[in-house]
């Protein structure tokens, strides 16, 4: 388990980070049942995936991963969240 000293201000922004991002798939989810399958399928995906990268800000602010392990697991995520017939930023945030 990496454990080190954070400042302060890097556990909050890493909160402030995941809390986002949360809000982001809880303003979406509602959404879900509204869409064709294929589409609310992918859809869920990208939020599934938007999830598990609040966790890991979570779990760096906790300092149970490194940074290092955070900006990995963050660049793995945007292959994933941009794959080709994946839905675009903007119809990740917005409801239209």
């Amino acid at each position: 388990m990496f454990r080190s000293f954070l400042p302060r201000w890097r556990r909050k922004r890493a909160l402030r980070s995941a809390q986002v991002l949360d809000d982001v798939v809880n303003s979406q989810v509602a959404h879900l049942p509204l869409m064709p399958a294929d589409l609310r399928r992918r859809h869920a995906d990208h939020l599934a995936e938007l999830v598990l990268l609040a966790q890991a800000y979570r779990h760096y602010a906790k300092g149970w991963i490194s940074r290092r392990e955070l900006e990995r697991r963050s660049s793995a995520a945007l292959p994933r969240l941009e794959e080709s017939g994946g839905l675009g930023s903007v119809q990740l945030t917005d409801a239209e």
